[in-house]
């Protein structure tokens, strides 16, 4: 059973993990929207987000699922691997940190010395909600997605450099539609990977050791399902 639901052999499985998928992306998006209301920078893709949200007057929600989509769409044209949790994690993510919003669920820090403290706790949950959200084993992340395909086509630039110019580049674009910039840019972007190191160092997790099941294979499961549920046993 355990096997079948690590595995998503089942249509059971599948739809358990990808419950697990959209639990665990809505709890990350609170963790972003901690690191937003520290008010001290938001992190690289969320200034892209932030600014598109402030140039076009939509939802930060409504401007991550374009932004989102938009990588997914990249992903695609560059044959990487799509999962389900794909979309899941381009739709809940953005929605979770407008609901948060929405209800003000934690004011905008006004000083450095409660900034630091929930911009540090927004990041600790993003990287245990990343763990649980990887464990589903229904795709990575469209942006990490997007990292390891570029990575794989420029062989002779290290994985960290290619990460740098993506940030980068995100964040230039945002800072040029609004977005907002600062010392908390520079702390999500460079502590986002070893919190998250730390995290799943912590729980003894190895992310490469996770066999994400592409799209068309869970489709293939879920059909067979059902036409076996139509057949009967």
């Amino acid at each position: 059973m355990f096997r079948d639901l690590r595995n998503n052999r089942t249509p059971g499985a599948i739809l358990i993990n990808m419950v697990l998928a959209a639990v665990s992306l809505f709890v990350n998006g609170f963790g972003v929207y901690l690191t937003i209301q520290a008010n001290l920078g938001a992190a690289p893709w969320d200034v892209l987000n932030l600014g598109l949200s402030a140039s076009t007057r939509i939802l930060y929600g409504t401007a991550s699922i374009a932004v989102s989509f938009t990588i997914l769409a990249i992903d695609i044209l560059l044959k990487e691997p799509i999962g389900i949790a794909m979309f899941i994690d381009a739709v809940v993510v953005g929605k979770s940190v407008d609901f948060f919003n929405h209800i003000n669920a934690v004011p905008k820090c006004s000083t450095p010395l409660t900034a630091i403290p929930v911009l540090l706790a927004g990041l600790v949950i993003i990287a245990y909600t990343q763990y649980t959200y990887m464990i589903a084993s229904l795709g990575c992340g469209p942006r990490d997605t997007l990292l390891v395909g570029l990575a794989r086509r420029v062989k002779r630039v290290p994985i960290g450099a290619v990460s740098i110019a993506l940030l980068s580049t995100a964040t230039l674009i945002g800072w040029l539609l609004g977005g907002p910039v600062g010392i908390g840019t520079l702390l999500c972007a460079f502590c986002t990977g070893p919190v998250m190191q730390l995290a799943f160092r912590s729980v003894r997790f190895d992310a490469t050791e996770i066999r994400h099941q592409r799209l068309q294979d869970s489709a293939r499961v879920l059909l067979a399902g059902m036409r076996k549920r139509r057949t009967g046993p």
